[in-house]
């Protein structure tokens, strides 16, 4: 059986990294977590839980997790958010693969998110499908400064696992707006250094095709009111992206 190794990042997680570790404990040959330095208890818990805890400063998403992979004991890592954890489908999965040692470079498996105490299981959230376990050898992190990615090698073998990664996301309203604002800045700022140019049709046409998108196309009205709220809001956030791209070019010109 080859080993695993777990791998989280970690900043003020105390609410969330109890919750993650324990869900590991089935696959996990051990669990290693990077933290930025927590001013709560979360270093305590990850001690208390077994983990095997390093402390740096934090240098952006992509970068603190190919950090933490280069601190894991065994090459075939499993990368987890604090607030995801997974479901027991998925760790019998990671299991089968374990016990045949590992036949694939990478493994996308599917995330289910919960908002505000709901799973949402349509809309353009699920299957919000994810490369989160991989030969350290066969992939590594984009170094973007939102939405980075675990980036496999051209020739990496890739499978599929069964079961949902769960992940839970916003337990309010108030919470998503926030990091809508957040995240439209920065993806803003990525388009920008990308030279990516931005139209009225795309601020106008854009927002608008999101919201169709996840909400009809993608059956997001089966999750009912808050998948209506959660297509609103992808419409937002694409609205709000590209008239913050807009300023930064009206600016810089």
């Amino acid at each position: 059986m080859t080993p695993l190794s777990v791998v989280i990042i970690t900043y003020n997680e105390e609410k969330n990294i109890e919750r993650c570790m324990q869900s590991v404990m089935s696959v996990a040959d051990e669990i290693v977590v990077l933290d930025s330095f927590s001013t709560d208890k979360t270093a305590a818990i990850v001690r208390d839980l077994g983990g095997r805890l390093h402390q740096r400063a934090f240098t952006g998403y992509g970068s603190q997790k190919n950090a933490a992979a280069v601190l894991a004991s065994h090459d075939h890592i499993l990368f987890l958010d604090a607030d995801e954890l997974l479901s027991e489908e998925l760790c019998t999965s990671i299991l089968r693969e374990k016990n045949q040692d590992f036949p694939q470079d990478g493994y996308l498996m599917n995330r289910l998110n919960n908002y505000c105490g709901q799973w949402i299981r349509h809309g353009s959230w699920y299957p919000d499908r994810k490369l989160r376990m991989a030969h350290r050898k066969k992939s590594a992190w984009s170094l973007d400064i939102v939405h980075e990615s675990l980036v496999p090698d051209n020739d990496a073998r890739i499978g599929l696992l069964t079961g949902d990664l769960l992940h839970y996301t916003y337990s309010n309203f108030d919470d998503h707006v926030d990091k809508n604002n957040k995240y439209s800045r920065l993806s803003a700022q990525l388009l920008f250094e990308r030279g990516k140019k931005v139209t009225w049709f795309k601020v106008v046409i854009n927002p608008f095709w999101a919201f169709l998108t996840s909400y009809f196309l993608r059956a997001g009205f089966l999750d009912g009111f808050n998948g209506f709220v959660i297509a609103v809001q992808i419409g937002h956030l694409t609205f709000l992206k590209y008239i913050k791209l807009h300023r930064l070019r009206h600016h810089k010109s």
